[in-house]
C-alpha cells in the first residue's frame, strides 16, 4: 500500500512538471490558478507538491538545464576526435538548441524575479558557459585560436543572450538556435586559424 502512495504522489509531481514545463515555458504569463485549472486539481494540492510558484518553476528549469547538460554531453562524444572547429560548432549549436527550449523571453531572465533570475544565471554559466570557456582554453592550447578564449567567451555569451531574449527570431520566422548557429559560423569560424583543421 505504501508503495502505491508513493507511486500517486510521484506521478502527481510528475504531472505537475510536465504541465509547468509546457506552461511556464511557453509565450506569456501563467498563474497557479491557471496551472490548477490545467491539471483539473486545486493549488493546494500543487502546493503539498512544491512550496511556492518558484520553487516549481525552479524544478522545470533544473529539469530543462538537466536535458541541456544531455545535449551537450551527446554533442561532445558525436564529435569526438573531429577538428576543434567542428568540435565548437557541435558544442554551440547543441547549447543553443537546449537553451532555446527554455521559451519565453521573461522566464529565461527569471520574469522579473531577483532569486530566479540569479538561479537561471547561474546555471546557464555552470552548464553552457563554464565548459564552453574551457573548450575556448583547449583550442587555445592547440594552437587554433585567433583571439583569446575570454573574448571568445564573452561573445558567444552576448550572442546567446541578445538572441534568447531578442524579437528577431520571430521576426524573421526562424529560432534562436537557427540564428545562433548563423552566428556561430559568422562570427566565431573567423577566430579559428584556417592553417587548422
Amino acid at each position: 500500500m505504501e508503495t502505491e502512495i508513493v507511486s500517486d504522489v510521484s506521478e502527481r509531481t510528475e504531472a505537475i512538471l510536465a504541465a509547468a514545463r509546457r506552461m511556464f515555458l511557453g509565450p506569456g504569463r501563467v498563474s497557479m490558478d491557471d496551472l490548477a485549472r490545467d491539471l483539473g486539481m486545486s493549488k493546494k494540492t500543487i502546493y503539498r507538491h512544491f512550496p511556492d510558484k518558484q520553487g516549481l518553476m525552479t524544478a522545470v528549469l533544473d529539469r530543462q538545464f538537466g536535458v541541456i547538460e544531455r545535449l551537450i554531453a551527446d554533442a561532445a562524444r558525436e564529435a569526438e576526435g573531429r577538428p576543434f572547429g567542428e568540435r565548437l560548432r557541435t558544442f554551440l549549436v547543441a547549447a543553443c538548441d537546449g537553451l532555446s527550449d527554455i521559451g519565453a523571453a521573461q522566464l529565461a531572465t527569471g520574469r522579473g524575479d531577483a532569486v530566479l533570475r540569479r538561479h537561471v544565471e547561474h546555471r546557464i554559466d555552470a552548464v553552457v558557459y563554464q565548459p564552453l570557456e574551457e573548450l575556448f582554453r583547449e583550442g587555445q592550447r592547440q594552437g587554433v585560436l585567433t583571439a583569446p578564449p575570454e573574448l571568445l567567451g564573452e561573445i558567444t555569451r552576448g550572442a546567446v543572450e541578445r538572441l534568447l531574449n531578442s524579437r528577431l527570431p520571430s521576426q524573421l520566422n526562424r529560432t534562436a538556435a537557427d540564428l545562433f548557429r548563423t552566428t556561430v559560423d559568422t562570427v566565431l569560424y573567423g577566430a579559428i586559424r584556417e592553417d587548422h583543421p
